[in-house]
């Protein structure tokens, strides 16, 4: 996605202040500890985040889908604090952006995805943002997902896996069978684990699909996705 129109830099210059005049830094030492953080935290815990974002979106209307981008890629870009980017993912899911939420904003949720290389921001768009995309313009996203289920970088592959979570019936079982069936030999924890996760929240809607693939990958599914897979079956 290309923006060809300056960000809304009153917005972002108001979501810096509000933030950092709400922070806690004794707050702010906890979480990035627990985060394992490069960027460290104004100290906002997620209601209080929430509080304070609310006015300043509430009211917001983007010039055009080129300015939302713009503003999400800049927050993002330039944070200097962790909780900007979850401003940027507050902005991303605003209620009047949800027309741009196609195919082509895509590009931008990689570069989220790639750049932030965590579980709290790589979840967050990987459940709502791409599964929103997915779930409304499957013809064209999927192949997309489907090269993501197979990339270099292990947090696409974590949200190939997880991006359906939420879609209950409406869940592409290829899809999900093809983005688990690249990952299960990787040993890393946080692969192991989205792929439980994914079939655990199917489970809820298709059980015996989700104990039939549990069965046919056999001792390829690690003993942690296995667990989270049957939990609650």
């Amino acid at each position: 996605m290309s923006a060809t129109t300056p960000a809304d830099r009153d917005l972002i210059a108001g979501v810096r202040r509000a933030l950092a005049a709400a922070g806690d830094p004794e707050i702010a030492v906890k979480q990035r500890a627990y985060m394992k953080s490069a960027l460290p935290y104004y100290g906002l815990p997620a209601p209080r985040l929430k509080a304070e974002l609310k006015p300043l979106l509430r009211d917001w209307a983007p010039a055009d889908e080129a300015q939302w981008a713009a503003t999400i890629r800049m927050l993002w870009d330039e944070a200097t604090h962790r909780e900007e980017w979850y401003a940027a993912i507050a902005v991303a899911r605003h209620r009047r952006a949800r027309v741009w939420l196609d195919e082509t904003s895509l590009d931008l949720w990689e570069h989220l995805v790639s750049s932030g290389a965590w579980w709290d921001v790589v979840d967050d768009v990987a459940t709502h943002l791409v599964g929103d995309v997915l779930a409304a313009h499957r013809a064209a996203a999927t192949p997309v997902v489907r090269l993501w289920a197979t990339d270099d970088d292990l947090w696409l592959r974590r949200t190939a896996v997880i991006c359906q979570i939420g879609h209950r019936a409406d869940t592409d079982l290829d899809l999900l069978r093809y983005a688990i069936e690249a990952n299960v030999d990787d040993r890393s924890f946080w692969l192991r684990k989205a792929i439980g996760w994914a079939l655990r929240q199917h489970a809820r809607t298709d059980p015996d699909w989700v104990r039939a693939e549990v069965s046919r990958l056999g001792d390829r599914l690690s003993g942690l996705s296995r667990r989270e897979a049957l939990k609650q079956l």
